[in-house]
């Protein structure tokens, strides 16, 4: 069975081309298992998957490596970093974002967190441009009407925070190995609805990439409220893949092929960039960098499902931390 939230990557086993066998056969069962289990009666499954699961492993390893250093968030960043300041609308925002994320709820409810000196997790965001007409000075004369494109950022998230870096980083390499086998089982369901008599399978198959995704399990912006409890997910996907069990197996050399195909361009299904951003305290974008709009650079997240988000490394100090929201007091106020 999988077991949802265990990473694959241990401390000393995650570093490009150095990985211990019992890394490599823990990822080929996790793709079998979070695909289609069914896979492993096919004869040398596990050769036949060996190199996509290598190639699968040096790409996430690279990406998550590559990403830069954790980004303060704080009252003090937000007046003095321009990055802070473009992700958060005021100090006021940033701290009732944090306050009613799900992941950092957990976090600071945790014991074993307690005398964490701080958190490092990812921020997970959606950036939206839009044309507008205001009002710009060129040289001293004002002009309005002028066309203009303003930059916001919603649906703001945090993923994997932990009290060290390394670890924060290991965890979102399962995830981004994760999010491979998420695509993979996503293609193999789509594929399955060609033929009325595989309907079935491939209605299985849906019901387990929703099941995935209710276990916060990718970096897309559509999994927002409280995580589904880990244990519910695991008896779900259970449920699903004992269903899935009773059906034929005349399939299963396709579902492994597009496995494969997944994984061995995982370059090119799952991928961020690095863009240049300049932007006011206005959020209007502007051509050039400035002291009034300095220059930023964003890290973009694409994958082949045509999704895209906004991601930054950040960190939390102990005393910066904003205190949860207690949302049944709320209510009770509400009520009177």
């Amino acid at each position: 069975m999988l077991k949802l939230f265990q990473s694959i990557f241990h401390p000393g086993a995650d570093k490009q081309g150095a990985y211990p066998e019992d890394l490599i056969e823990r990822a080929i069962e996790r793709a079998v298992d979070t695909t289609d289990g069914r896979l492993r009666a096919l004869p040398r499954y596990k050769k036949s998957l060996r190199p996509a699961i290598i190639h699968a492993i040096d790409h996430v390893i690279a990406m998550v490596d590559n990403l830069p250093p954790p980004l303060e968030l704080s009252r003090r960043s937000f007046g003095s970093n321009a990055e802070v300041s473009n992700y958060f609308a005021s100090v006021e925002d940033m701290e009732e974002i944090l306050s009613r994320d799900a992941e950092m709820r957990q976090w600071q409810k945790s014991s074993d967190n307690v005398l964490a000196e701080r958190v490092v997790m990812l921020l997970i965001m959606v950036m939206r441009e839009r044309n507008v007409l205001g009002v710009a000075l060129e040289g001293s004369e004002v002009r309005r009407d002028v066309a203009q494109v303003t930059v916001s950022f919603s649906k703001h998230r945090t993923v994997d925070p932990t009290a060290v870096e390394d670890d924060t980083r290991r965890l979102l390499k399962r995830r981004a190995f994760d999010h491979l086998l998420g695509l993979a089982l996503g293609n193999i369901a789509e594929g399955h609805g060609e033929r009325r008599d595989l309907e079935r399978e491939r209605d299985l198959l849906r019901l387990k990439v929703a099941a995935l995704a209710g276990g916060r399990w990718g970096f897309g912006d559509d999994t927002t409220g409280e995580a589904t409890d880990p244990e519910a997910v695991q008896q779900r996907l259970a449920e699903i893949d004992t269903q899935l069990g009773t059906l034929g197996t005349g399939l299963l050399q396709s579902n492994l092929d597009t496995l494969i195909d997944v994984l061995s361009r995982a370059e090119q299904n799952f991928r961020w960039e690095t863009v240049p951003l300049c932007i006011d305290r206005q959020g209007v974008k502007q051509a050039q960098p400035s002291m009034m709009a300095p220059e930023t650079t964003l890290t973009v997240l694409h994958n082949s499902a045509g999704q895209s988000v906004i991601v930054r490394l950040v960190s939390i100090e102990r005393a910066d931390l904003p205190k949860p929201r207690d949302f049944l007091r709320e209510a009770q106020g509400f009520l009177g």
